[in-house]
């Protein structure tokens, strides 16, 4: 049913083989019905559950700026991008297995995170404890452009974000901060995230003679944080008590080039791309370390 092999230039997804052109009209129409009223509803309950889930614990306030570029060695940031290309990515696919034409899915759903995203910063804009961040609308409108870019200039996405993510012990020195629980250490201690992107070696250099699904991935992390701004250190501090920047180099696999005639196996293949698979990397940090990992997530 799967074959790591031969498989065509352009990459597969939900939407190759899905029969958009069988659809009938009638159905066709149902489907974009069906499918951007999910989209419409599921970005306004999205906005409800986080003003009163996130915000209710802090006044209203005029709309005002908050200036965070400098937190959390803008570890913060990769997850805005992230998030914006993916679930552009993915309301995009859902457009177009609707039948959507090519161009409008693009914009249309291409889009979507973006919109999510400048919504949570409007809302953060107007809560006392926290502001509109001009940088986290940089990180979001740059993950929007790389999907948006990529598929008018390609018609496929030659290099994808993706995300890895492990436990650290620096969770436990701030467990209010940095999670207590599994699903909280995972999602708040950017200890232990690295944001990849991914190229696939044959559409960006034009050889055929590797594997179609093989990928080189270079990943950013940062380490040693317990607070969201880095600490003023003594002179005498030596640099791994301090905090530092990683910059990995590594293989890795694209899931939608894997050749499979499973419509559903295709579809999970999709959503998993947006992770990076564990493999060996190589690690560069900012205090000049080189460490070589058989394995790393």
């Amino acid at each position: 049913m799967v074959g790591i092999g031969l498989s065509g230039a352009q990459a597969q997804s939900p939407i190759d083989g899905a029969l958009p052109d069988a659809l009938t009209s009638r159905t066709a129409r149902c489907c974009l019905t069906v499918t951007t009223t999910t989209l419409v509803v599921g970005t306004a309950a999205s906005f409800i559950a986080l003003d009163r889930a996130w915000y209710s614990g802090y006044d209203r306030s005029p709309f005002h700026f908050f200036n965070d570029g400098a937190e959390w060695l803008q570890m913060d940031k990769t997850g805005h991008f992230f998030s914006t290309y993916t679930l552009g990515s993915w309301s995009n696919a859902m457009l177009r297995h609707c039948g959507m034409q090519e161009r409008r899915a693009r914009w249309v759903g291409g889009s979507v995170g973006l919109v999510l995203l400048t919504g949570v910063e409007i809302l953060d804009g107007t809560s006392a404890g926290w502001g509109f961040s001009a940088w986290d609308m940089v990180a979001n409108v740059g993950g929007a452009s790389l999907f948006i870019g990529q598929d008018a200039l390609w018609g496929e996405q030659r290099i994808r974000p993706k995300l890895s993510a492990h436990l650290t012990d620096f969770a436990a020195q701030r467990p209010d901060l940095l999670g207590s629980g599994l699903a909280d250490r995972i999602l708040k201690d950017y200890n232990g995230l690295t944001l990849w992107l991914s190229g696939n070696v044959n559409s960006l250099t034009g050889c055929d003679a590797l594997p179609p699904w093989l990928n080189v991935a270079v990943g950013y992390g940062a380490e040693g944080m317990i607070t969201a701004m880095e600490p003023t250190y003594p002179e005498t501090s030596p640099a791994n008590e301090r905090w530092y920047r990683q910059f990995y180099l590594s293989p890795d696999i694209d899931l939608t080039r894997v050749k499979t005639r499973s419509k559903a196996l295709r579809t999970v293949f999709f959503v998993l791309n947006s992770i990076k698979i564990p493999a060996p990397a190589l690690e560069v940090r900012s205090t000049g370390k080189v460490v070589g990992h058989w394995l790393y997530f």
